[in-house]
């Protein structure tokens, strides 16, 4: 009876022990401020069942605001799983209409409170038969929308189709304390010689000299943290669902699109302001960096979750997995933090909520 009594004070001391080791997220220094990177959200937004983990990490970045001084959101692409299919059959249970539906209404959570930007992913995109490229993207993510958005935007490029578009566009955050400007740039999924163009221009502009920017694209950095090197390609849904299957074409090379590497070698590397790319869309973490053609270190970092919570057909959608990115007031160092409102949410698993190790939660210097 006595070792029984010993082994319950024991476990119950150790639960108290996980519970008093939960720290809520705060700033590290007073004057700092901070931007929320999302993950692909798509597998949370197919699954009727899995959407309310993505309502929980917006209300949790909604409360947290004000405490984390929070300036920028940013979502790595794959807003959805399909852009335009009625039955997603074995691969969700939402059409796309719902789909897209669903992540601009949890995106409305933060309209009046903080300017997001979504990059525009593969699965954000449908192409015909001659392989040009379509997106629902602006029929549920208008500029109007989020008055802070269309605050900060200052730039805006086109789609495919030549029409004036979000998947390409550049949002300013001014230092309200004499500290740097940046610019948060974001463009398509492998984007089209025209949109490196078009960015490598805005880059260059003489009223930019002095920004930081910032570039947000989907399929840029892999988890072993190399630039990604394969060919863009994507398919097209064929009219047919066949025991309970989706029939896809053969994947089709995306005409005049760039990957990773191209990416790096067209637009960041030649440009002397561009200290930040942030990407999504291959399982994992990844981060390197490199120097630019003025000798300034880039910093470049790959975020992508959703495989987590069980995988990516079936999982959960990404167990709830975000990061803080808190810029010092120094002007120079961001200290990057891996949280999870989902994990959070609970004492019984609070101690789940951050991850620790050296590829969640490391700082980056700034030159």
């Amino acid at each position: 009876m006595k070792k029984i009594l010993l082994l319950f004070l024991f476990f119950i001391s150790l639960q108290s022990i996980s519970q008093k080791a939960y720290q809520k997220p705060v700033l590290e220094h007073q004057k700092s401020w901070s931007v929320i990177l999302l993950p692909d959200i798509q597998n949370y937004v197919k699954w009727s069942y899995n959407q309310p983990i993505l309502d929980l990490m917006m209300a949790w970045i909604e409360h947290n605001i004000d405490s984390l001084n929070i300036r920028m959101v940013l979502h790595t692409g794959d807003i959805v799983e399909q852009n335009d299919l009625f039955i997603p059959a074995d691969n969700g249970n939402e059409s796309a209409q719902r789909q897209w539906e669903f992540a601009a209404r949890a995106f409305s959570r933060l309209n009046g409170k903080v300017p997001y930007i979504t990059a525009l992913g593969n699965h954000d995109f449908s192409i015909d038969t001659d392989i040009r490229r379509s997106s629902r993207f602006g029929e549920f993510f208008r500029i109007d929308d989020n008055f802070l958005n269309k605050k900060t935007l200052v730039q805006n490029g086109t789609d495919e189709s030549g029409q004036p578009s979000l998947q390409n566009a550049v949002y300013e955050i001014k230092s309200p304390e004499g500290g740097k400007d940046y610019l948060f740039m974001t463009v398509e999924y492998a984007p089209r010689d025209t949109t490196l163009t078009w960015a490598e221009r805005i880059a260059a502009l003489p009223q930019y000299r002095n920004h930081r920017v910032v570039l947000l694209t989907h399929a840029y950095l892999t988890p072993k943290d190399t630039l990604w090197s394969g060919e863009p390609r994507w398919f097209i849904y064929e009219p047919f669902v066949i025991q309970n299957k989706s029939q896809k074409s053969e994947r089709y090379l995306l005409p005049f699109a760039n990957n990773g590497r191209q990416i790096w070698e067209k637009l960041v590397q030649p440009a002397s302001n561009i200290e930040m790319v942030l990407s999504g869309h291959i399982f994992g973490e990844g981060y390197r960096a490199d120097k630019n053609q003025a000798g300034k270190t880039v910093h470049q970092m790959l975020f992508d979750m959703q495989t987590e919570g069980g995988g990516h057909i079936n999982g959960n959608g990404g167990d709830g997995w975000l990061r803080i990115l808190e810029f010092f007031p120094d002007n120079k160092t961001v200290k990057v933090k891996t949280f999870s409102p989902f994990f959070a949410a609970s004492p019984s698993t609070q101690h789940l909520a951050w991850r620790k190790d050296k590829r969640n939660e490391y700082l980056m210097q700034f030159d």
